[in-house]
């Protein structure tokens, strides 16, 4: 009983952190004392601590870095959610595709998965956004494209059990399409899994989005994202390290919310919990 407490107390943990993150992105504007981009501190080319009336400091350009962590959270917030919802199309697709059908298809999308995998996802990303044009929409695109795999695996696995269960056996023999036994039987009953995958899936991706801008290939300038605040302050880490600590933490922050979450449901979805 102590253990359920526990670990339901960390889903609305979860849930709390989440819902404050939401908030910060979506008020960010109006929460945000300065302009992102501007410079607002009467020094420039040297970082000013934390302190009145800057209360996370300003960088070597003079901006205020708590407005900066604001309108950062938005974006991070957006592109995590976006590429999660591309990474679930694909990756629930290509799973129920290859789990339900089986034989040939199930090994060719498999066999593409593996390719897949063979090329770290971080390499992957960055190759595909060299390619194209960096934007904010290029950022959806690429971090949906090269995070759909783990997805896609965990779907194949629950669609091939779930193929074989006299419910999806009965409706075959009452003469329902394939069609309609995948979206009407199968898909309802991956979709406790689905959620869970989810949740992790978009601290992946935030966490993904973070080591692109930190390789100055992410969300082009002059919108600010923590990666590019972690990137843009490695030169001072000695004399403000406060410039790398503040947007590192916001990035472990909504990491952790994520898993939380994804723990907590997990958790609550097991039988006997």
């Amino acid at each position: 009983m102590s253990e359920r407490r526990t670990r339901s107390g960390l889903l609305r943990i979860g849930l709390v952190m989440g819902a404050l993150l939401v908030v910060a992105a979506f008020a960010g504007p109006m929460l945000a004392p300065y302009d992102p981009t501007a410079p607002v501190a009467a020094r420039l080319a040297e970082p000013s601590p934390p302190g009145p009336p800057f209360w996370l400091g300003t960088d070597d350009l003079g901006r205020d870095v708590l407005s900066r962590l604001l309108w950062g959270a938005r974006v991070s917030l957006l592109v995590g959610l976006v590429a999660m919802a591309v990474t679930m199309v694909i990756g629930t697709v290509i799973g129920l595709a290859a789990g339900y059908c089986g034989g040939a298809v199930d090994a060719v999308l498999m066999r593409g998965t593996d390719v897949m995998l063979a090329f770290p996802g971080l390499l992957l990303a960055v190759a595909l956004v060299a390619v194209l044009r960096p934007s904010v929409w290029t950022i959806f695109v690429v971090i949906g494209l090269v995070s759909w795999t783990g997805v896609a695996r965990v779907v194949r696995g629950e669609t091939l059990s779930l193929r074989e269960r006299d419910f999806v056996l009965a409706a075959r023999a009452m003469g329902a399409n394939h069609a309609r036994i995948v979206v009407s039987h199968v898909l309802p009953n991956v979709a406790p899994t689905l959620v869970v995958i989810a949740a992790l899936s978009t601290s992946g991706t935030i966490l993904l989005d973070a080591g692109l801008s930190f390789l100055g290939i992410g969300v082009p300038p002059p919108t600010p994202t923590w990666g590019r605040m972690i990137q843009e302050a490695s030169a001072y880490y000695r004399v403000a390290p406060w410039l790398m600590a503040f947007p590192g933490l916001a990035v472990l922050y909504a990491v952790l919310a994520f898993n939380l979450i994804a723990y907590g449901l997990a958790e609550r979805g097991r039988p006997g919990r």
